[in-house]
């Protein structure tokens, strides 16, 4: 797994896809060895790392210390975005996706970011429609997900008119790009 290499522990690496996949939470120690299956003796030290780090912070409530993200950590919009990009899931929706047709471009956004949005999911190339809204509602039936799709060509002639929506899509850095074979025309977006 890259991020346990990249971060050196199995427990951290669970820790931070916790906390910021679910960062207005607050966690106490046997809260999480329950969530995350870990020993307590890992996690309590993981946890004192992240802390003293200055990603999360603490605070008793009923003789318990409960845990949650720090918003004001310098570098919590970079570890999230890391954390989002890694998750399993995602690779997983993608090779669902593929499914209904041949997808070119796709984005994740809004409701997957945890940021309002007009839409949640961005598609570009031939896709099936019917297909993918088959999809979204089995596999998100509970989200009500929003989604965009374009063709290839409708998608390039509107890079060239710098149109709002698709320049906005590869600007905010909160979006997750889980595909792009078009990295040629769209690095001026960027």
């Amino acid at each position: 797994m890259l991020l346990k290499k990249l971060f050196g522990s199995g427990a951290r690496v669970k820790l931070l896809q916790q906390f910021l996949n679910n960062p207005d939470e607050s966690f106490f120690i046997r809260e999480l060895t329950r969530i995350l299956d870990e020993q307590i003796n890992s996690l309590r030290r993981e946890l004192e790392n992240l802390e003293n780090l200055g990603l999360l912070k603490s605070k008793e409530k009923n003789r318990k210390k409960y845990y949650s993200v720090n918003p004001h950590f310098a570098l919590l919009h970079e570890l999230t975005s890391i954390i989002r990009k890694t998750d399993s899931g995602n690779e997983s929706l993608l090779k669902k996706v593929n499914q209904a047709g041949s997808i070119d471009v796709c984005i994740l956004t809004g409701q997957f970011v945890g940021q309002e949005s007009s839409t949640d999911l961005f598609f570009v190339g031939d896709v099936d429609k019917v297909k993918l809204e088959s999809l979204i509602n089995k596999e998100f039936a509970d989200k009500n997900l929003k989604y965009a799709t374009m063709t290839r060509e409708d998608f390039l002639y509107r890079i060239t008119l710098k149109d709002k929506f698709v320049k906005e899509m590869f600007a905010n850095k909160n979006n997750i790009v889980l595909k792009n074979k078009l990295k040629k025309d769209t690095e001026p977006l960027v």
